[in-house]
């Protein structure tokens, strides 16, 4: 997997879409709308995590041991009769955890742009962190990634591993726009047109997702 938009137009993307759509009984369009926006958000915000040692710690003991990619193994089983309640809460601590006090004002973004209410792209997120923290303990597995440097690398070749140009750059825009620290501020800023850099991020994503 080249990066972690790819993984949508794949086979298991494809399946993971269309799971986590029936699970929250949205279409599917609007669902990869969701996951395209929020799966880079997440993976940008575990990398900040990941830059100090206690969080690099935390991530690498999550990923190779509950999050160790087995969730992938069965999809079919995750998604049939409806997506367990252990996974849901999993999910749930996961985002609290990555996300912190920015968890309602990313998933108001998300909502805006996507045209989906905020409490459904809440159980989209619940339902796709797992599945990404697996995602992300595959490679870890396949790469043998066992320390910070390796994480950091592991999950910026990740986000930087996008074929498509827009989304290079969509990825690239993300990124802490003022210098404060907070990525999820400036994602916030700039798709909802509080930031002053115009353009930005807004005219990124209103060109991914059709001007919606």
């Amino acid at each position: 997997m080249s990066g972690i938009l790819d993984l949508l137009n794949s086979p298991m993307g494809k399946s993971i879409i269309s799971g986590v759509s029936g699970q929250t009984n949205q279409p599917e369009s609007k669902t990869q709308d969701v996951l395209t926006m929020a799966l880079p958000v997440l993976m940008q915000a575990m990398r900040r995590n990941a830059s100090t040692p206690q969080g690099a710690d935390g991530l690498l003991s999550a990923l190779n041991s509950k999050h160790d990619g087995s969730i992938l193994d069965n999809l079919g089983g995750l998604f049939g009769g409806g997506v367990d309640d252990s996974v849901m809460e999993d999910g749930s601590k996961i985002l609290g955890h990555v996300l912190g006090n920015k968890q309602s004002n990313v998933q108001n973004v998300i909502s805006q742009k996507s045209g989906i209410d905020a409490g459904s792209v809440a159980q989209i997120l619940k339902v796709a962190a797992p599945i990404l923290m697996g995602v992300l303990g595959s490679q870890a597995k396949q790469q043998n990634v066992n320390s910070q440097s390796g994480l950091e690398g592991m999950l910026g070749g990740l986000l930087k591993g996008n074929s498509a140009k827009n989304e290079q750059s969509f990825l690239e825009s993300i990124l802490d726009a003022d210098g404060d620290g907070s990525v999820i501020d400036d994602v916030a800023g700039m798709v909802l047109g509080g930031n002053k850099k115009k353009g930005g991020l807004g005219g990124l994503l209103g060109g991914l997702f059709g001007g919606k």
